[in-house]
């Protein structure tokens, strides 16, 4: 799959993958930043964003469609940072291909598996009638019902866009993330990878726990574990100058 993606500054290609319900724009300020000493490729994974919409969603597949962009733009030993969903995608692409890759960022995800702890942001996402409402503010309303957190209302919302005036759609595809949900909490089983590798987590994240260390350090022996304090999931919108910091040193190295 041909993924849509936006290509900014020199240097060294660093390739950014988003998370779930998200798309390259949450990376556009940071994008900007890391492209004062990088090429950055600000990318929307499958469903996501301006990529095309497929029925079929899974890890394998994600990775694939990276190895594909890789090829078409012939980028030579890339960096690759994934928030979330994209540090999972990146976490198989260095298991399927780790000679194109040079190091990986993992952005507050593990590699195990994780229990369905979507259903509220799928309630609420289903709550708005497209056919209905007529502004952003009307969606919101709807979705608050479900979600009392305004960032992530916020967040979710950035996915509407107007395809006529008075008439707002989903540029993701809703209806198969939800189906293909399954495939996106499953565990990446990694065998010793000798990639280099930074995982950062937020410190009040419960995605990345220390008890998930030795695992992770095992699966990624050139590992290395960073924590953030008093951030949560969204740790690169929540302090992005810290994440900066921490990421651009290991990218420097």
């Amino acid at each position: 799959m041909k993924l849509n993606y936006k290509k900014i500054g020199e240097g060294k290609p660093l390739l950014i993958l988003h998370g779930l319900f998200g798309s390259s724009d949450n990376w556009g300020t940071l994008g900007k930043k890391f492209a004062e000493n990088n090429l950055v490729y600000l990318i929307d994974l499958r469903n996501h964003g301006r990529s095309p919409h497929s029925k079929e969603m899974s890890y394998d597949l994600m990775a694939d469609d990276l190895l594909e962009l890789i090829e078409y733009e012939n980028i030579n030993s890339p960096i690759i940072l994934g928030h979330s969903m994209g540090g999972k995608a990146a976490l198989l692409f260095a298991e399927k291909y780790p000679k194109y890759l040079d190091k990986l960022i993992v952005a507050d995800i593990g590699i195990k598996a994780y229990p369905m702890h979507h259903n509220e942001i799928l309630k609420g996402l289903n709550s708005v009638n497209l056919q209905e409402i007529s502004s952003r503010t009307q969606a919101q309303q709807s979705i608050q019902v479900h979600i009392d957190n305004l960032g992530i209302q916020q967040f979710l919302l950035k996915n509407l866009y107007w395809i006529e005036k008075g008439k707002l759609a989903w540029r993701m595809n809703l209806k198969e993330i939800e189906k293909n949900i399954g495939e996106i909490l499953v565990k990446i089983n990694v065998h010793k990878n000798p990639t280099d590798t930074l995982f950062i987590r937020g410190e009040m994240s419960n995605y990345i726990l220390e008890e998930d260390f030795q695992n992770i350090l095992e699966s990624f022996p050139n590992g290395v574990i960073k924590t953030i304090p008093k951030v949560g999931h969204w740790l690169h919108a929540e302090n992005p100058i810290e994440f900066y910091k921490i990421a651009n040193e290991f990218i420097s190295q």
